[in-house]
Order: structure tokens, then sequence, then C-alpha cells
């Protein structure tokens, strides 16, 4: 615990500074945050908005959600 810095966080029972870059800095949004991790050239920085992780899988979100019915449904209560 308070050991660890980056993508997964701080683990100091802060949630305010989650979200510190490579340099120090505690940015308020998830877009700002991976692009300070995202290697140059590597993939394209995020946009304001997180992208739908479905969206660029046809059959993706149903499959999900099929999934999700398993944990939510009457095995699990």
């Amino acid at each position: 615990s308070g050991q660890v810095r980056g993508l997964c966080g701080t683990f100091n029972g802060d949630q305010r500074d989650e979200f510190t870059t490579p340099d120090g800095d505690v940015e308020p949004g998830v877009a700002a945050f991976a692009n300070a991790f995202r290697a140059a050239g590597a993939c394209p920085a995020l946009g304001p908005a997180v992208p739908d992780p479905c969206a660029a899988f046809p059959g993706s979100r149903e499959r999900a959600e099929a999934a999700c019915a398993v944990l939510v449904g009457p095995v699990f209560q």
C-alpha cells in the first residue's frame, strides 16, 4: 500500500490522486490520464469520451450481456 503509481492507481486510500501521471500531475479524467501513459505513435490518443468497446467488435455486446446475465441471475444470488 502506498508504494505504487501508474495505470493501476496509487493504492494509498486516497481516490483523489488515483490518476497521477508519470510526471506527477493528477489528471481529472480517464482520457487525459491514459494518454499520459501512451507511447507516441503506438496507438491513437483517446478523445474526451471513453470509446465503447463493443463498437469495434460486432456481436460483442450480445455476448457480454449474456455472460453478465449469468452473474446477476439466480445462480449467484
